[in-house]
């Protein structure tokens, strides 16, 4: 692995391993919200949100953390106004208290934010347009969730700046299994512990939240009742409790992948499970969650960040290949693992963030498992059966064409049925 593509690999977990509080999407409008609100200098008398329909599927059924349990666009962009900091970035309304509660609940019912449907644009876009009797500002949010694309007061451009693709130091489009696999066994520590230790110490604290507290429909906490002291159960149901705290309104930040806090506690929690029962060093967990979020961004490098193409699908044969890793696995079998866990869920329709997400990163965690258990033993889904190619690097490519592109229409038919068309 040459310097350069060590570097850029560096980057590319700076950038994207970043701490963010509740669902990012409606946390992204209160993003965008806040900073409005900051440009214009003084209290909104209105406000409109325009969002595309990635963003409003996935902001519709999840409560907004610090909301006092209110779901949707307007309390999220209403409490990143009255109480978010935009400094903060994906943790805006950290700092919000029972005041601004209490004033989003009034302006909410008062119609204070018009939400609207932007069409046309990115699958992950936001604009937060606010006014008072003698200004106004605009904030544009584009392609990643704290990637502020555009401001602008009273028609003036303040601030302009490219997509993420172009403006990030990192290149996904170089990211592959040899070399994640190269980067993995030789990074140096020193460089990504501060990245990955936060990533352990916050998932860890919200899947256990998840564990011992009633949140939504409890999966972590139905599963762990079923475990048995079975270990792929307990690893599932470490998984699936972050997401019933986070979906449903905990305030506890949780680290990212691809720009998803599921996706991210996925990523993290089998790992964590499995080191504990197998006795690792601190050192080859490092190691293996630095190979398992590198993957999980891979494959989301083709699908997008938001699709219709469910993301813990990414994420939990991810977290397969990173269970494999700790089980000093070659780089044949981490490969054999992905594919078979493709091979099994891949293609799960996300249908927006919400209480299932869960259930959903449970049987993606479970693919992942059984994903490694056939691949140790030298079997693997053979090329030419669906999607499955001569080669994982092949594979992934092709799960995320038709994440991307095959089931482009599949989320537009999701959105109507969620928007009552």
């Amino acid at each position: 692995m040459d310097t350069r593509q060590y570097e850029n690999y560096l980057s590319i977990m700076q950038e994207e391993l970043i701490p963010a509080m509740g669902c990012t999407e409606p946390i992204a409008v209160a993003l965008a919200a806040a900073k409005a609100r900051e440009v214009l200098g003084a209290m909104p008398v209105h406000m409109v949100c325009r969002c595309s329909g990635n963003i409003v599927k996935n902001v519709k059924g999840v409560v907004v953390p610090n909301s006092g349990g209110q779901k949707g666009i307007a309390p999220a962009a209403i409490l990143g106004v009255v109480g978010g900091d935009a400094s903060k970035g994906l943790e805006v309304i950290a700092g919000a208290g029972e005041d601004a509660i209490a004033k989003t609940r009034e302006l909410v019912d008062a119609g204070f934010c018009q939400c609207e449907l932007a069409e046309g644009v990115e699958n992950l876009y936001v604009r937060a347009e606010v006014a008072n009797d003698t200004d106004t500002a605009v904030v544009e949010i584009r392609t990643n969730h704290d990637h502020v694309s555009l401001i602008e007061k009273n028609g003036e451009v303040l601030f302009t700046q490219p997509d993420v693709a172009m403006s990030r130091k990192g290149d996904k489009s170089k990211l592959n299994f040899e070399d994640i696999y190269t980067f993995a066994n030789t990074v140096n520590l020193d460089a990504i512990k501060p990245v990955l230790r936060n990533q352990l110490n916050y998932n860890s604290a919200i899947s256990h939240e998840g564990l011992v507290h009633d949140w939504g429909a409890c999966v972590g906490k139905t599963l762990a009742a079923m475990g048995g002291g079975d270990i792929r159960m307990e690893a599932r149901a470490a998984a699936a409790a972050g997401s019933d705290a986070r979906m449903n309104g905990c305030s506890l930040p949780v680290v990212i992948t691809s720009g998803s806090g599921n996706q991210g506690i996925t990523c993290t929690m089998p790992l964590v499970v499995y080191a504990k029962h197998l006795g690792v060093t601190e050192e080859k967990l490092y190691r293996a969650l630095a190979l398992t979020d590198l993957l999980a961004l891979y494959q989301k490098y083709y699908v997008g960040n938001l699709s219709a193409y469910c993301g813990a699908v990414s994420a939990g044969a991810a977290a397969g290949c990173g269970i494999a890793y700790l089980n000093d696995a070659d780089l044949d079998t981490i490969k054999r693992t992905m594919i078979n866990a493709l091979g099994d869920v891949g293609g799960i329709v996300c249908d927006g963030a919400k209480a299932s997400c869960a259930a959903k990163i449970s049987s993606a965690v479970d693919a992942g498992i059984l994903g490694y258990e056939m691949a140790r033993q030298g079997r693997v889904f053979p090329f030419g059966e669906g999607l499955v190619d001569t080669d994982a690097d092949q594979t992934v490519r092709n799960y995320g064409r038709v994440g991307k592109k095959g089931m482009a229409s599949t989320d537009i038919e999701i959105l109507n049925i969620m928007l009552g068309k």
